[in-house]
């Protein structure tokens, strides 16, 4: 079957690979000149199946109201008209219950773990390398209080096997040997174990190289208008201006942009472009740095060691498609790290980088088929595109192959959000 792939970031690659693996004629396109250039560019480089939960959670309401006094805050929206926006967060606050909770993040840790395993499945297979390293995240607490309301989640993390430890302040110094510097800062911790780290930018290109190998063709510069339809199928997709590339089957891999691509033919994915940023540092004390991915509590950020360098990673920002790098953001992921590593890694020389994380108002992403009988979606991972990129690439090669899927998918096809959910255009 020829298959095209629109979008060459991890979830576009991985699903490609996944195809050519299972003998069909693929080719991908991107705008960009390479694999992995826009979201997949320079996140925060953590594979955390076990820290997966959406955003949308009991308390959440009250949180962001706190939050909006923070200096450093780990939440910011910025004064817009875009009912999409609205509309989106209003479906996000209808997910803020535990019932949501508990629904949302099951299926996000299910899919997540099964990434995971497939992910080291394929390094097993290719002998892929990209500055992973398999050493748990540690989620650290400044205040008991945020000790204390953990309950929630280590019950799904226990529903689902999900190996952890909660630890004391010198059960945190014992993993993340550098937090002594800082450890009366630290009210405790809760380590998953199973958690890895990586560079995702690195992992896709060379997994495009990998899936050349395999026959999978890539074009890139190649700029995606719009899908073309007869009936109830995909009848080829218009690009760099009046170019037709047709296929028997389409995967829409776009990101943030697939709402915008799909609209057109009648299908409304709730997915909104929310910003993060991230830093990229180099290490000049490898003794004080840390020795996985410690993700800070308070202000939401993560900090992984990816080789020789400190990625820095976090805030989510509501302000539509702007990619511009704001100052002030960049002062919340400094004063994390230096707050808690101020030994380890120069910031002076730190690469600010911003990226647009397509995100669900539950969480929960868009991998399936859609009402076109051709047309499939991979979107809407939010901050865990990296985390859950081979189970869903895995999850729609075996759809589109006929195959049934080893992980449960029911509820990640589009269909899931029904009439209810319609947006305005951005």
């Amino acid at each position: 079957m020829r298959v095209l792939i629109l979008g060459s970031g991890v979830g576009g690659v991985t699903s490609a690979y996944y195809l050519a693996r299972q003998g069909h004629e693929v080719t991908v396109v991107d705008r960009q000149p390479a694999a992995g250039m826009e979201t997949s560019f320079a996140n925060a480089g953590q594979v955390s199946p076990g820290y997966s939960a959406p955003w949308a959670a009991p308390g959440i309401p009250i949180k962001a109201m706190k939050w909006r006094m923070m200096k450093h805050r780990p939440l910011v929206l910025w004064p817009r008209t875009e009912l999409r926006l609205w509309g989106w967060l209003a479906h996000m606050l209808a997910n803020c219950t535990e019932e949501a909770y508990r629904r949302n993040k099951s299926r996000m840790v299910s899919l997540a773990e099964y990434s995971r395993d497939c992910l080291r499945d394929l390094r097993q297979e290719t002998g892929i390398t990209y500055d992973h390293r398999e050493q748990g995240l540690l989620q650290l607490f400044r205040t008991q209080k945020q000790l204390d309301g953990i309950g929630e989640d280590t019950a799904v993390l226990d529903a689902y096997g999900v190996p952890y430890e909660i630890l004391d302040p010198a059960g945190c110094v014992s993993v993340e040997p550098a937090l002594k510097l800082v450890k009366s800062k630290v009210a405790g911790g809760l380590r998953l174990l199973g958690d890895e780290t990586g560079d995702a930018h690195l992992f896709t290109q060379r997994l495009a190289a990998i899936a050349e190998q395999l026959g999978v063709r890539f074009r890139y510069g190649t700029s995606v208008q719009k899908l073309l339809t007869e009936g109830d199928q995909i009848s080829g997709v218009q690009v760099n201006g009046s170019e037709v590339l047709t296929a028997d089957t389409y995967v829409a891999a776009m990101g943030s942009y697939t709402p915008q691509l799909v609209k057109p033919l009648g299908i409304h994915l709730p997915v909104y472009p929310v910003k993060g940023y991230s830093l990229t540092m180099p290490i000049v004390n490898p003794g004080a740095a840390p020795v996985s991915t410690v993700m800070d509590e308070t202000y939401k950020v993560g900090i992984t060691r990816l080789g020789d360098r400190i990625r820095v990673g976090g805030t989510a920002e509501l302000a539509g498609f702007s990619q511009r790098l704001r100052a002030p953001r960049r002062a919340t992921l400094e004063h994390s790290v230096t707050d808690l590593f101020p030994q380890g890694g120069n910031v002076k020389q730190a690469r600010f980088w911003t990226g647009l994380r397509p995100m669900t108002p539950d969480g929960t992403p868009v991998v399936g088929p859609t009402r076109y009988r051709n047309l499939y979606a991979n979107t809407g991972h939010g901050t865990l595109g990296w985390t859950m990129a081979c189970g869903s690439g895995r999850v729609l090669a075996d759809l589109i192959s006929g195959r049934v899927p080893e992980v449960s998918h029911k509820d990640l096809a589009a269909d899931r959000y029904k009439d209810e959910w319609r947006f305005q255009a951005a």
